[in-house]
């Protein structure tokens, strides 16, 4: 699956104004409340589960890139993320926000995309938005995201160097203002490498963030060797598993098993902990409609997009556009639950979840369960 192309040809400098304006028609334009087929008359009760909290202690966010459900659950090439799906929980029903990559990261931190709909993430220069991480400081929670090969400069592009290993579209954290320009902020955005030291220290971070790179995240894009990293090159796959796809998931699921060891073996890990893996959204599978997406389905408050949107294609007839069916799975530190839960859900819900667990107020479309955006609960307290 290739990555969707950059779009700064088709968004111009007005259209980037708007690019970062809420999207005052990302509610009210969608149906959510058929297909609930778990938890869907307990809306209420969900929405209130963790305001007594906190009811864990540590919350692990491990982001993949670019695969449905369909691509990576059973799928010979992805054996350990395959394993934890059918051990512990997963959501059948989980969905990326919307389309392509970093609208997905964004939205999964401050409860919207903004009416961001590309990747060009050189032009988010002036984002002051609320975030989960304003949010976990001002409330004394602890947090970190661990970004592997991150650049010296972090407010790079890619790294090292011109070579996409790290991609800056796919770190949150440093596109928004209030943490790219305080330092204290800013020092919580670290490389991969210092995670396993950080779990094991006497203050883990509470909330950890796991961006890994393109050659492991499943993305690809690297058609170089880069010295030290026997993961590269990692070209995009063209089809579902062809051969560079393939390789994708070998080693994305070679680095999600060593990410789960290094989190469940530290310090930092206990029965009130759990790890969310899931990846931003669906195949990129050229398909023209979409704006080369497998499909825009989703639901929970994804975006209303109008038809024949440069930014998707002058194809697409217009509605939500959401980002397709993608695997979702949580591990928990009280053992295994072989559970499937059915209810609809996005990268808004886990949002909700983390701030229901350390009472923070809900951003954006965060809580908002009149459009089905429900929390995770059902997942983690699975018997």
């Amino acid at each position: 699956m290739r990555s969707a192309p950059k779009m700064a040809s088709i968004i111009g400098a007005a259209a980037l104004v708007a690019a970062i304006v809420p999207q005052a028609l990302a509610s009210g334009h969608l149906s959510t409340a058929s297909g609930r087929t778990a938890g869907g008359s307990q809306t209420a009760a969900h929405s209130q589960a963790g305001r007594h909290g906190p009811r864990l202690d540590h919350i692990f966010v491990i982001m993949l890139e670019n695969h449905s459900k369909s691509s990576v659950i059973d799928d010979p090439n992805a054996p350990y993320i395959t394993s934890l799906a059918h051990e512990y929980s997963m959501a059948d029903n989980y969905y990326g926000v919307t389309h392509p990559s970093m609208p997905n990261y964004i939205a999964s931190i401050a409860g919207d995309n903004f009416g961001i709909q590309d990747d060009n993430s050189q032009n988010i220069v002036n984002f002051d938005r609320p975030n989960l991480a304003d949010q976990l400081a001002a409330h004394g929670v602890s947090w970190a995201g661990y970004m592997e090969d991150l650049p010296a400069d972090k407010l790079a592009e890619t790294g090292p160097g011109d070579v996409p290993l790290y991609a800056k579209k796919h770190d949150p954290f440093v596109l928004f203002d209030s943490i790219k320009n305080d330092p204290a902020q800013l020092a919580n955005v670290k490389d991969y490498s210092q995670m396993a030291g950080d779990l094991n220290s006497a203050n883990p971070p509470q909330f950890v963030w796991i961006t890994p790179n393109q050659c492991h995240d499943m993305h690809g894009g690297v058609y170089v060797e880069v010295p030290g990293h026997p993961e590269t090159p990692c070209p995009y796959g063209d089809t579902k598993d062809d051969p560079n796809d393939a390789a994708l998931k070998q080693k994305a699921d070679d680095f999600v098993q060593g990410a789960v060891n290094t989190i469940t073996s530290s310090n930092a890990w206990d029965k009130k902990s759990i790890i969310v893996i899931v990846t931003d959204e669906n195949d990129y599978t050229g398909d023209e409609q979409t704006g080369g997406w497998e499909s825009a389905d989703g639901c929970c408050d994804s975006p209303y997009v109008e038809a024949g949107d440069a930014r998707v294609s002058p194809d697409w007839p217009g509605g939500t556009y959401g980002g397709g069916l993608i695997p979702a799975i949580v591990v928990t530190g009280s053992g295994q639950h072989h559970y499937v839960d059915h209810t609809p859900y996005n990268h808004y819900s886990l949002l909700t979840t983390i701030e229901q667990n350390w009472k923070l107020p809900y951003l954006g479309h965060a809580g908002d369960t009149a459009h089905g955006v429900v929390p995770l609960w059902p997942l983690i307290n699975a018997k």
